[in-house]
Formats: C-alpha cells, structure tokens, sequence
C-alpha cells in the first residue's frame, strides 16, 4: 500500500491536483505501479473508490463526488470508475475496496466519518490492500491508529462528553491537524484551535499542520512529509520543513549516544530531519550532554550495555511505545556484533544482521570479500593453525611477522614479531587464546583510509581520505604523539579501490571506514609502488575527531550526511572549499619545546579545534590535540614538528 495524508490535494480555490511538492507525478507514478502489482491489464485505467465523511447526507456526498470526480479528471488522470461509498451501498463495501485500485477518504466531519469507518469494517478490509490510499482532510485524520479529534463545530470544544481521541485505520501514528492556513487562526466556542486547543492537548503527543498541498507519503515503512509543515508539541509549535523539502519519520535506535562525545551530531542530524531518535546507554539521563537531551525523542538507560536481555527489553519498550524499529545503530565498532543481533532479533533490514557480522569483524573471513573484489591483501594464517603451521607460513613471508586478534579493533592486542624467538615466546605469552588472533605478513608502506557514506544503491555520496604517517600501531607501542590528516581531494585510484570493496562487501546505507596500505616499493604478488593493498574494513565512521576532521577540511557535516542517507537516501549537505584539516597531539609527562601560547600565535587562525582527548581514547590519539585547516600540503609536517618537537 502507498498512503498519502492531505489536508486538501489541492491548492485553495484550485479545480486539480497540485504538482507542488512533486505531489501529482508521484501520485500518478504510484497509481501505475499499484495497477501492476496488482495484476490489472496493461492499459488497465485505475477504478476508484471514495468514501464519504457524511455518508447519510446525500447532498453533500453526491456534491463531493461531482467535484472529486472533476479534479482527478482536471488533473489529467483517466480512471475506469469512480464510486462514492456512503451508506447506499454500504453493505457492498468489502466488493468496492476488493475491487478497488485507488480510495479516497474524503472530507468532512471527524467523529462522523470515524464511525462509518467502524460500522463498515473498513480497517479490516484495507488489511492487505496493495493499491493507493488517498486522505483528504477528515479522511487523513482518520488514517492513524489513535485519531487527534479536535473540536471544529459549535458547542464541541465546550461539551465535556466529545471525544478528542478515537480509533482510526491504523494505516500511520501520525495524527494531523489539516489546513494551516484556513485554521491557523480559527476559535471554536470561542477558544483558539491552536494556542488553547491543540497545543494544551500536544504534551505528551505530536500533532502535524501544513498548507493545502503539502502531504505526507507512506511507503515501504517510511513515512516522508513533503512541504511546508510544522510540529505541535509540549504546548508549542515548531518549523518541521520547508516548500520542497521533505521531513522523515522513522524510528532509530540509536545505542550509545554519549559516547564518543561528537555522536550526539549523528542524533542532531537525524532528529532535524524528523526520524524519532530513540537513546539507549548506561548513564543517568540528567549526566548526559544539554545538546544530546535536546537531540533525542526518547531515551531508555539501562544497567549494562553489553547485557543483552536488557538491551532487547530496551529496544522492545521502545518498539510497543513508537512502532516498527527503522534503524538500529551505534556507528561503534565495538557494538557492531550486538547491533546485528538486535536487528537479526527486530527484523530490521536497514543495517547488517547476525549471518553477516563475520565478514566484517573478522580479519581471517574478510579475506575472502577482499578476493571477491580484485583487491590484493597480505598473506595471513590463523594462530590456531599451531605453531607448526605458522612457523612454516614465515618461513614464506620472512620477519618481521604482525600477531592481531582475528576481531577486534584499533592498535590494541598486536605484537610485530622479528624472530622465531619472538613467535616462540608469542605464543607461551598466549597459550589460552592464541586461537583467536591471526598471523600476517609485515607490509611496509603508508597507512591510508577511505571514509565514505554509501546509500542503499551502494553509490558513495560523500567520500574522503586521510593519511597516516605513523602507524597507530607504533604511536600505540612507543608511546608516540599522534599526528596525522585528512587529505583535500581522494585520489582517483584510491577511490575506484574503495568502490570495489564496498561492492565486495555488499556494503549498503553506512558510514565506512576502510583502511588500506600504499606500497613503498614493488612487492610480488601485492603491486607496484605507489598502489593499495586492503588492511581492514570497518562498518562505522573513522574513530576519534576524524569526522569533524573532515567537516573542517571540506567545509561540511558529514553528521548530517549519514543522517541525510538514513532518512533521504541521499546526501543533502553541500561540501564547500576543500582542504587539509592536520591533528597533532601531545602527551601528558613529556617535555615539549613550544607552549601552547606559542602554538596559538602562529597557528591561531588556522586553528579548528584544541582540546583534551577523552582517556579511552588518549592510547590512540594522545592527551591534548590540535586541528588546522591548511591550503598548503607542505605545511602539514611543520605544524606536526611544531607542536611536538620535544625540549
């Protein structure tokens, strides 16, 4: 089923249909593919059925089918039939909608139309129905599970016995209050529809109002308003959308919003685009961040988040509250295999399930999707092949030798092993778990990532590197200052290697960061000098301030980005001027010649971020870091030099 809410299709005063908001072509292009799912002839033109919202008045109905009849006509869309259902040929209603392609609930008076729609069995029937289904005004209210009734005759907003709240179609949750501009300022037994009505019985509910020719489309689980529209909620009203912008509603689980810090611009991003953004973490409410709170519809803590039952129970409480789970992300490495288990366990498809999480957890089974793609990759044993087995597999490559586990993430946990000696020891140090870590040749070159956000075409709509220098590995082991940067363009090649691995790994609607070797000199079996040999695939956004790295270097959000792809598919942020966005950090203990007074007077302008770096993530990126934005590639190693350069 397609649905479309309207408060009028309809411009005010308009004999047709509006193609404003795209709303005609769409409704025409859904017609046509209603007409094919559901088995009519080729040239088949679609048969339509209105139902009244005054099914005992004869007048008005027979008036709204003459002048319905007239706008689909005037609005060029040929039908076959077009009956009104109202309470003359009531009893035939389950033949009408089986016979039906298109059904129109008209306009007219809530409460009344309502309870036609039960008399007749309409939620019923509508069960299974793969055709269009059109709201207009009263009609449209009717659609949601709970009906926002509002008083609109005389008498109604004072009578204690009228019923706000009713049972509707069940077709959406969204409830709406129809034609802003005619009742924007509208009284009702003298009360205010807005200000002394809606927005008192908004606390605790979300009412949406947009102009005659603005919509909402319901398709495929997404729920996309279109126009102009505004949010009623807690007692106030709020700018949702624009004319030809587009508002989503979805649910999205998000799991450890406050941690890294900078996530909470994943919620933001998603939240102004209208998807119902739904925390889950271990820390009191009040402890999280002001901008947090403000960008999350609803939040659950629990004790434990690596305690499953309780993050089912999260996620189910949240799924009987707001409906069917959209998205369930956590864009951290470290959540991803209970990410795929709750989707697996919710069914939701926009994401990578149970039966898919060891290919890009696992660095033994990523070789095979690297194989796939044409991609060259180091060789590579499993430690528990023994330590037979992995003596044999060196004798190959040479030393050095790098132990990793198999799934894990960042420097942590991997030894560079020089000799038979080292590997001996190895594995005496790591007799209880040696099973779980892999064994790879040593590859000289510079580290390099490939940082994208892929829709669900597998197409890239925002793509970026950046370069490593040192490896995390060394800055790890040797307590090294972290420098390194993202890059002001991809290059080509780099690019066209990051496209064959996404479509090997069938990655689709993720932020993805991959990394890669570029060779320092030719090696057999691997490439020439200057190419790129995979390293590893990661399933969620570059670690640490890398994201606002690349917001600085092209002048951009690539939060909203990944929440523009989640609610649009597509990107709708521009990128700016592009450049080079540096990070130097420095450790805690060591003696350093220039002072941070120092590196504000000569870098001041350039400077885009200073500040501490969260302890969790010191190992990785020191203790106190710098950003730049530089124009000029041949700055990066100065400031680098600069800010670490020890006395």
């Amino acid at each position: 089923m397609t649905l479309y809410l309207t408060g009028s299709p309809t411009r005010f005063g308009e004999d047709h249909f509006t193609s404003d908001n795209g709303f005609l072509p769409d409704v025409k292009a859904e017609l046509s593919s209603a007409l094919r799912r559901m088995g009519a002839p080729e040239k088949a033109l679609p048969r339509v059925l209105l139902v009244s919202a005054a099914p005992d008045d004869r007048g008005f109905t027979d008036s709204v089918l003459k002048g319905m009849s007239e706008c689909i006509h005037n609005s060029g869309i040929e039908t076959e039939e077009i009956v009104m259902l109202d309470r003359r040929n009531a009893a035939q209603t389950a033949q009408l909608v089986r016979r039906a392609h298109w059904v129109v609930l008209c306009g007219g008076h809530v409460p009344t139309q309502n309870k036609f729609l039960h008399e007749i069995g309409l939620k019923q029937l509508l069960q299974g129905f793969d055709g269009v289904v059109m709201g207009c005004s009263a009609g449209s209210m009717n659609c949601a599970a709970r009906v926002y009734s509002h008083p609109e005759l005389p008498g109604e907003a004072t009578d204690p016995e009228y019923q706000r709240w009713l049972k509707g179609l069940g077709l959406t949750d969204i409830q709406l209050v129809p034609h802003f501009e005619q009742v924007r300022y509208a009284t009702v037994d003298g009360l205010r529809l807005f200000e002394d009505i809606a927005f008192p019985d908004s606390w605790g509910h979300r009412f949406y109002t947009f102009r005659d020719g603005g919509y909402v489309k319901v398709k495929d689980g997404r729920s996309e308003l279109r126009g102009e529209a505004f949010e009623l909620s807690r007692g106030a009203m709020r700018r949702v959308s624009e004319e030809n912008k587009s508002y989503t509603f979805m649910n999205l689980v998000f799991i450890s919003p406050h941690f890294p810090a900078t996530y909470w611009h994943f919620c933001a991003g998603a939240k102004a685009n209208g998807v119902n953004v739904l925390g889950i973490a271990d820390t009191p409410y009040e402890n999280l961040s002001r901008e947090l709170r403000q960008s999350l519809t609803d939040y659950y803590q629990v004790k434990n988040l690596e305690d499953y039952d309780e993050m089912y129970r999260a996620v189910a409480w949240f799924a009987h509250k707001y409906g069917k789970i959209d998205w369930i992300e956590s864009n951290n490495e470290y959540w991803l295999s209970q990410d795929a288990r709750l989707r697996t366990d919710f069914n939701v498809t926009t994401g990578i399930k149970t039966d898919q999480i060891a290919s890009i957890r696992n660095k033994s089974e990523m070789k095979k999707y690297y194989a796939l793609g044409g991609i060259p990759t180091a060789r590579q044993i499993k430690g528990a092949e023994g330590e037979a087995k992995v003596k044999a597999f060196v004798k190959k490559t040479g030393y050095p030798v790098i132990a990793k586990p198999d799934s894990g993430m960042g420097a942590s946990g991997t030894f560079k092993l020089q000799s038979d000696a080292d590997l001996e020891a190895w594995f005496r140090d790591h007799a209880h778990n040696f099973q779980y870590f892999v064994i790879e040749e040593f590859i000289t070159g510079l580290l390099i990532s490939y940082d994208a956000i892929y829709n669900s075409r597998m197409e890239p709509i925002f793509e970026n590197n950046s370069v490593f220098p040192t490896p995390i590995m060394e800055i790890v082991h040797k307590n090294l200052d972290t420098c390194y940067y993202t890059n002001k363009t991809v290059p080509k090649k780099l690019s066209e290697i990051g496209r064959r691995t996404v479509k090997a790994f069938n990655i689709k609607s993720r932020f993805v960061h991959l990394e890669y070797f570029q060779l320092d000199r030719d090696r057999e079996g691997l490439g020439k000098k200057g190419d790129y040999v995979g390293l590893e695939v990661n399933m969620r956004p570059p670690g640490g301030y890398t994201p606002d790295m690349m917001n600085y270097a092209h002048q951009t959000d690539v939060f909203q980005i990944w929440a523009d792809m989640l609610a649009f598919d597509e990107a709708r942020k521009p990128i700016g001027e592009d450049a080079y966005c540096a990070y130097a950090a420095r450790r805690d203990g060591k003696g350093y010649k220039h002072s941070d007074a120092e590196i504000w007077e000569r870098y001041g302008s350039a400077i885009c971020f200073a500040g501490r770096v969260p302890d969790a993530l010191s190992d990785d990126l020191g203790n106190f870091c710098y950003m730049t934005r530089l124009q000029d590639k041949k700055g990066i190693q100065t400031f680098f030099t600069f800010v670490t350069e020890l006395m």
